[in-house]
């Protein structure tokens, strides 16, 4: 099967599962996921799309405006692909989704008065991708590295966060990216906020870059580090240490392995490099896919790990970060958002050596 056919089934599982008529996708992430790539977005501040679809098996339908109709029609070509639109004039609201599931049971990916809550369910099932949904990541993967590193070597003191934004958005965005999220912090910010938006702050020495890019829906994630000068021993002791618990959760990170487990895994790590109770100050990640993390690992995750599935942790301790997004093969995860020439330190588990990134130092 194809990915949208195999993605048919799995809607189809769902309806039967839950006995519905049919389902109803209003996020952007949805919208993504079973159009395989295609964008309902204009406000991408917004979980929600100007297109919605609406699916009644056999029939599968768009549901928009006339703005939008056209754009998804000629570019996006969704109806090329079997999708019937139902658009309305962009004043008008002719009811026409209330009178197609009328005395329908019918399934939504958020919650509506009315229809049956999937969304726990959805992020499951989005973030158990198909080989060509791995491929795109690979992708993507590779265009968020080159674009981190680019930017990171554009760096200087001086420049305000906001300019170190601009540059970090103008490399993703040049390569067909979308940002949805960029997070930067310099020097002292870096020890306080966890999610530093960025601010008139200009850089001395330090200075940490997050990003979230969009790319035919999937998300991808990386975190890198720069520092001018040498760095503090207490900031490298720091920053080999979370590279020592992102290789933990890395490695444990295989098929079949309860993700509760690998939490648990992570827990330990930041106690055996010496910060046990770092891992309650920030979340540690979790399965990617049409969000940045379809759902945040917690002690007590019962999903079990899958090949093809994407992770991306992010352990943190007080003023580092260690984050990659990275890709579950049968032999071997393949960290996708990897920068040749980027400084590494090799961490060992279980008789493999692993890369992990370290501080970028510009001497």
């Amino acid at each position: 099967m194809n990915e949208l056919e195999i993605k048919q089934k799995r809607i189809n599982d769902l309806l039967e599962k839950h006995k519905l008529d049919g389902l109803l996708l209003h996020r952007v992430s949805s919208f993504a996921w079973a159009t395989c790539g295609a964008s309902s977005y204009i406000n991408t501040a917004s979980s929600y799309g100007e297109a919605s679809i609406l699916l009644l098996p056999p029939k599968k339908y768009i549901v928009t405006n006339n703005i939008e109709a056209t754009r998804l029609e000629k570019e996006e070509r969704l109806n090329e692909k079997g999708w019937e639109f139902l658009a309305t004039q962009w004043h008008e609201n002719s009811g026409l989704v209330g009178k197609l599931i009328r005395k329908k049971r019918i399934g939504s990916d958020t919650c509506l008065d009315g229809y049956v809550d999937l969304s726990f369910e959805l992020a499951r099932i989005r973030a158990s991708l198909t080989t060509e949904e791995g491929q795109r990541f690979r992708a993507l993967g590779r265009l968020c590295a080159e674009a981190m590193n680019a930017a990171a070597h554009n760096l200087h003191p001086g420049q305000t966060e906001h300019e170190i934004a601009g540059i970090l958005s103008k490399e993703v965005e040049g390569r067909g990216v979308q940002v949805i999220v960029n997070l930067i912090a310099t020097d002292e910010r870096i020890f306080s906020f966890r999610h530093p938006l960025p601010t008139d702050k200009k850089l001395q020495r330090y200075a940490l870059l997050i990003i979230c890019g969009r790319w035919k829906g999937l998300v991808c994630s990386i975190t890198r580090l720069v520092h001018f000068g040498h760095l503090p021993k207490e900031l490298q002791k720091k920053s080999k240490a979370v590279s020592e618990v992102d290789t933990a959760l890395i490695a444990a990170t295989r098929p079949g392995v309860k993700l509760g487990e690998i939490f648990q895994i992570g827990v330990n790590a930041y106690n055996d490099v010496g910060f046990p109770d770092e891992w309650k100050l920030h979340h540690q990640g979790g399965p990617a896919g049409y969000e940045p993390r379809e759902f945040i690992v917690t002690p007590d995750v019962e999903d079990r790990v899958e090949i093809g599935q994407v992770y991306a942790w992010n352990p943190s301790i007080t003023g580092t970060k260690s984050e990659d997004t990275f890709l579950v093969d049968e032999n071997e995860n393949e960290i996708l958002t990897e920068i040749d020439g980027w400084p590494t330190y090799s961490v060992e588990v279980n008789s493999r050596i692993y890369h992990r990134p370290a501080i970028l130092e510009m001497i």
